[in-house]
């Protein structure tokens, strides 16, 4: 199921949607490297492409951090 999420990056509130998978690796990550939700998704948000969207951005990130370790 998609769901709808928000975050504050940089003082202003946006909101993304993530699958529950995607919402529950991304908390995984957060935790295996000892940093908060937040600011993983902050720091996620600074490095994406401007042409494209949060929400790909994350699982697209995902994707990655899992394919690195497997």
């Amino acid at each position: 199921m998609i769901r709808k999420h928000s975050a504050t990056l940089h003082g202003h509130r946006t909101s993304f949607s993530l699958e529950d998978a995607f919402w529950t690796e991304l908390k995984a990550i957060a935790n295996a490297r000892g940093t908060s939700l937040a600011a993983l998704i902050s720091e996620i948000d600074d490095g994406r492409d401007p042409a494209s969207n949060l929400s790909s951005a994350l699982r697209l990130y995902v994707l990655k951090w899992l394919k690195d370790r497997g």
